[in-house]
């Protein structure tokens, strides 16, 4: 009989990659592998090439301010709690792996009441909402930084996983898809998969001056355009498969601050200028950054400045 392992995570794709980046190796080790995720969240999306039956449920928002939308978002996360108790019921798994979100709630909440194993993970220096309310019903907590630890000493550093595939980037793809030249320097700038606004102005209002040192690569996220028409100048809204090829041919980064995509650097060995997300977060962007840049990986650059 087939182990079974059920992996949740999503609302950015820095909740979901981890998985990715999880599943050939559980496979080897002969888990069958099933996915539960928001139903209209980017997760399903990403994890439609990875030939895993998803199963999408209600998730709520979980807010640390005042909002009349908590009062419907907790009617929504007992919802996915039922939703999340049927499809673990009908699954019968031995181990559910978080990676974070709003949507690992209902399904830790409905993995607790079965009785069924948990280990979560967390990629920010510390601990989002989320992951705080799974770490207490899980039985491993997992995380990315080794300065977690000293926050919370019951947690096991264990780095973060990342895609075997990001290794595989073709330089001659990368120029090619970006029609550059191999012989000028290359910046990439991206503010996550979803974008951001804030990063995207402001790179919008020097690009005069930034082509005439650098080829720029500018990933605007989902939904967001650029009208900068330039040789040097390359806009993508998102880039799924051939992100690999595009990073390879990256001189030099600059990026928000979230650990998915730092790490990927990181690993790459990508020399990067952080921009951590500041307002109407909960600073775990900045604490990243900071952290980065104590280690000699990055420059960090407050979004005010």
């Amino acid at each position: 009989m087939k182990k079974k392992i059920i992996l949740t995570g999503g609302g950015t794709a820095g909740h979901v990659m981890p998985n990715v980046a999880l599943i050939p190796y559980l496979r080897k080790d002969g888990w069958q592998i099933y996915y539960v995720g928001s139903r209209n969240g980017i997760e399903k999306s990403i994890i439609a090439d990875s030939n895993v039956q998803f199963y999408g449920i209600t998730s709520g928002k979980l807010r640390r301010y005042f909002s009349w939308r908590n009062f419907t978002d907790f009617f929504k996360v007992a919802f996915g709690v039922v939703m999340a108790f049927t499809v673990l019921v009908r699954i019968k798994p031995s181990l559910i792996f978080s990676k974070g979100g709003y949507v690992s709630v209902p399904v830790a909440v409905a993995a607790f009441l079965l009785r069924i194993k948990i280990i979560t993970h967390e990629s920010d220096l510390s601990f989002g909402l989320a992951t705080k309310i799974v770490a207490r019903l899980a039985e491993q907590v997992w995380v990315a930084f080794a300065e977690t630890c000293e926050i919370y000493p019951h947690a096991h550093y264990t780095s973060l996983p990342i895609r075997d595939d990001l290794y595989l980037g073709e330089r001659s793809r990368g120029f090619a898809l970006c029609n550059f030249k191999s012989d000028r320097t290359t910046l990439l700038i991206m503010g996550g998969s979803l974008g951001s606004q804030r990063l995207n102005k402001t790179v919008d209002a020097i690009l005069d001056e930034l082509v005439k040192t650098f080829q720029v690569v500018h990933i605007v996220g989902s939904g967001n355009a650029s009208t900068f028409k330039h040789s040097r100048y390359c806009v993508f809204s998102y880039l799924g498969d051939d992100f690999k090829h595009v990073l390879s041919i990256a001189d030099l980064v600059c990026s928000r601050a979230g650990a998915g995509s730092i790490f990927e650097y990181l690993f790459l060995h990508k020399p990067m200028l952080l921009i951590p997300l500041d307002a109407g977060s909960r600073g775990d962007q900045i604490q990243n950054a900071a952290c980065f840049e104590k280690k000699g990986y990055a420059i960090s650059l407050p979004e005010k400045n």
